[in-house]
């Protein structure tokens, strides 16, 4: 039977979505299911959920629970990465809070931006250490990467790791389908669409409901102002970002529009209280986003202590479908994150994309799409140039080009200049500690 190593298994939920998934699969109902996780509270009620969801579908797998990573991956046919360095507090908080004192307002900041480029700083290396591993322990295993940010890592793994078998994945495809379902009262599995680009900042190059165009009916609405509908779940994050962009650059992107607003240079600004008004955009959403997940999961787990039963209701999410693929050689497409080898020839060779991917016992195969409009690439070429520099300080260890990273990141440079920049990242920085790697702290690598 295979063996799945989950790591960041504290992350009960979503470790609840990827184990209860697989549990479905006949090929994956009798695996091997390694949980680590360095705190070892979360992972003991981890542990307690997987092994209720294994006899509430009465299959065969086995839960192991580890605090050493290297014990978890022996072995392994897959590996599942669910980690965040530094976690809520003290790294988030303090990407939001050193960026707001120097007037900078973020959304989620785990992507692009500041934010972005201190958690790729952080993540990065245990990443390459973890793959390091792999090479030792499981060469062999697919690296199933659910970390952002996505695209950072999933190019730096590649730099260091070309040998690596890896794929970044992600559900905002899945997510905005059904986002745009419901805006459309159209069910989400008649849609068909097909999407290129770079993690989050993705494009639906084709959007069809029974051969039907929907994009006229997605333009309309958001003109006479029918759409987009008010989400029941949260109603303080309209799409009006993602349906503004669309209505400007002509197609509609898959992140959410809390996502998108502090990617592009043109929503978020100190001077215009007026368009985070009109666009409802959630300043500090993440953080606020983190409390309310703190207190779910401490009654989730005071629930689960209650309780000997569970619910195993298959999720959205790729990874499962994906290892019964490959394990069944049963073909299936999925979205995926690998470094560009050609599959998308209008953006930078070695850049992390997201394409169309077949999956079967041959492994993750992206396909190749040519046909991305400029005005599309030329957006996702302004994130590249920040993920590009960001690998570049890491592979290298160059202080300075964390600062150049900054400088180019669309939403910091229209919203501060350059001696702002390098205060502001010379505060973020100090402030990281030993949450970055040494070299970040050696400020003679910054010229």
């Amino acid at each position: 039977m295979p063996k799945i190593a989950f790591i960041g298994a504290g992350s009960t939920i979503f470790m609840k979505h990827i184990v209860g998934d697989a549990l479905h699969f006949p090929a994956l109902s009798g695996a091997d299911i390694a949980l680590m996780d360095i705190d070892e509270a979360r992972l003991a009620e981890s542990a307690l959920v997987a092994r209720q969801m294994v006899r509430a579908m009465k299959v065969g797998a086995t839960v192991t629970t580890h605090t050493d990573r290297r014990a978890a991956l022996d072995g392994a046919d897959f590996v599942i990465t669910a980690f965040q360095i530094g976690g809520y507090k003290p790294c988030t908080v303090t990407d939001f809070e050193i960026p707001k004192a120097h007037g900078l307002r973020q959304t989620i900041a785990d992507t692009l931006g500041v934010g972005g480029i201190m958690r790729g700083l952080r993540t990065v290396p245990h990443l390459w250490a973890l793959a390091q591993d792999m090479a030792e322990l499981c060469p062999d295993a697919l690296l199933l990467q659910y970390v952002n940010p996505m695209a950072i890592n999933t190019w730096a793994l590649a730099e260091r790791f070309p040998a690596l078998r890896q794929v970044g994945l992600c559900h905002s495809v899945q997510n905005t389908v059904a986002e745009m379902a419901y805006d459309l009262n159209i069910p989400a599995s008649e849609i068909r669409h097909r999407v290129a680009g770079v993690n989050h900042v993705a494009f639906f190059l084709k959007l069809e409901h029974a051969g039907v165009d929907l994009y006229p009916a997605l333009r309309a609405g958001y003109r006479d102002g029918s759409l987009p509908k008010t989400p029941l779940e949260r109603p303080h994050c309209l799409n009006k970002v993602r349906y503004e962009v669309m209505d400007h650059l002509g197609y509609f992107c898959t992140e959410s529009s809390e996502h998108l607003a502090e990617y592009v240079p043109w929503f978020i600004k100190r001077d215009r209280a007026d368009l985070i008004e009109q666009f409802g955009i959630p300043l500090d959403e993440y953080p606020a986003r983190c409390e309310i997940q703190m207190a779910e999961w401490a009654a989730q787990a005071e629930a689960i202590r209650r309780t000997d039963t569970v619910s195993v209701e298959k999720s959205h999410e790729f990874a499962a479908d994906m290892m019964n693929s490959i394990l069944t050689d049963t073909p299936m497409t999925v979205y995926g994150n690998l470094p560009n080898h050609g599959q998308i020839p209008q953006l930078p060779l070695g850049a992390a994309v997201e394409t169309p991917c077949l999956v079967d016992a041959n492994g993750v195969q992206p396909s190749v799409v040519t046909d991305i409009p400029p005005q599309l690439v030329a957006l996702m070429r302004s994130q590249i140039n920040v993920q590009e520099l960001v690998v570049r300080a890491l592979l290298e260890e160059n202080r300075d080009h964390i600062y150049h990273a900054a400088m180019m990141d669309p939403h910091t440079a229209a919203e501060l200049d350059l001696r702002q920049i390098r205060a502001l990242m010379d505060d973020l920085i100090t402030a990281h500690g030993d949450w970055l790697p040494a070299w970040c702290h050696d400020e003679r690598t910054a010229a």
